[in-house]
């Protein structure tokens, strides 16, 4: 079977073609570049891993609530539609609004490795360009492990959403070398790394979820890292007018993503009264704090790049998110870090404890 069988609705057509502009920057300048990015560039060679060995494939998984989420952790969870499911209604439910999550986390890995291969492609300096091609490596895994983690174990796909789709049109077709920054390394990576976050600490902890999202919230945080050094002189030195564009830009996407996260292509495939459901999950308190957490790594770097002005804080002030500008934003992104190699500590601890047991068998035997 092919990833087609698996969707529940099959995009037509089948692939997607986006007008990219912008022009192919070359420099001949081959000496040191910034000392942040070079570091930056390091870090990317030497945590680079492979999805096919650090993730252990040959665990079982529960295609009807494959992350192993808390029944209160769903959108719909205590609404009347939520509570006149029978159990097998509910299991259909669980399963599905997972499928569409990490579909979307999906297609928004693929947006991101062509968005870095672009970069490389349009930014002017070789240090970032450096930096840029160890990301499109870390995308290309990224996408292949959740196309495996959907195909394999969850068994059901979901189209792209219609306001990831247009974030990622605006952010290609947009000819300004900082753009693709500014919309996948700052906005899209920015929320996805706090979306990977709920899920990963919610998930149970030998789960192979909570293995997937550690891993690759890893290497996104070096992303997000990217997009802040490499834009933070650069926003410093444009015009009012320039910085109003890019502020214009951040305003729009922000609100196309808050929305993104109702999942209404879900209650649609389920059969569900999609109004009823968009309104229960507009008004969850659960849902309203899990929409503003989303933003917890987007505000503080938005700040940190200099796009502050009136229009930015007044958009965060209506989404209840403004004071997240006070967030520690590198004792996140450390903290995001520190979780992978806490995993693998734990792993490899329990390889070691495996083999001990086995040497004592093998002992007694002989």
């Amino acid at each position: 079977m092919t990833t087609r069988d698996k969707y529940t609705d099959v995009p037509e057509p089948y692939s997607w073609e986006v007008p990219s502009a912008g022009d192919a920057r070359f420099t001949w300048e081959y000496d040191d570049g910034r000392a942040r990015l070079l570091s930056l560039y390091q870090k990317g060679k030497d945590k680079q891993w492979d999805a096919q060995s650090r993730i252990d494939w040959g665990q079982d998984v529960d295609p009807m609530n494959p992350v192993g989420l808390p029944d209160e952790f769903h959108p719909l969870f205590g609404s009347p539609m939520w509570e006149s499911a029978d159990d097998s209604r509910r299991a259909e439910m669980r399963k599905h609004f997972q499928a569409w999550q990490f579909s979307q986390f999906l297609h928004g890995e693929q947006g991101a490795m062509v968005c870095a291969a672009k970069i490389v492609e349009v930014v002017p300096d070789l240090d970032a360009k450096f930096y840029a091609a160890t990301q499109t490596m870390d995308e290309a895994r990224h996408v292949e492990a959740f196309s495996r983690f959907l195909q394999d174990k969850v068994e059901l796909v979901y189209p792209i959403n219609k306001n990831l789709t247009a974030l990622l049109e605006d952010t290609l077709r947009d000819s300004r070398w900082d753009m693709p920054y500014l919309g996948m390394q700052v906005l899209i990576e920015g929320l996805a790394l706090a979306a990977f976050g709920v899920l990963r600490d919610l998930a149970p902890p030998d789960s192979m979820a909570k293995q997937l999202l550690a891993y690759v919230m890893q290497d996104e945080a070096r992303h997000v890292a990217f997009g802040r050094i490499s834009l933070k002189d650069y926003y410093s030195a444009l015009t009012e007018a320039e910085r109003g564009e890019r502020e214009e830009f951040v305003v729009d996407a922000c609100y196309l993503m808050r929305d993104r996260f109702r999942g209404e292509e879900v209650f649609e495939t389920l059969g569900l009264d999609v109004k009823a459901c968009a309104e229960w999950v507009d008004t969850s308190p659960l849902m309203i704090q899990f929409r503003s957490h989303l933003f917890s790594r987007i505000v503080p770097i938005v700040k940190d790049i200099g796009l502050w002005g009136d229009k930015v804080q007044r958009a965060f002030t209506d989404m209840g998110v403004h004071d997240m500008a006070g967030f520690d934003i590198d004792a996140l992104m450390k903290a995001d870090e520190d979780q992978a190699e806490a995993l693998d500590k734990a792993h490899a601890e329990m390889a070691s404890r495996a083999i001990e047991v086995d040497e004592v068998i093998a002992a007694g035997a002989s």
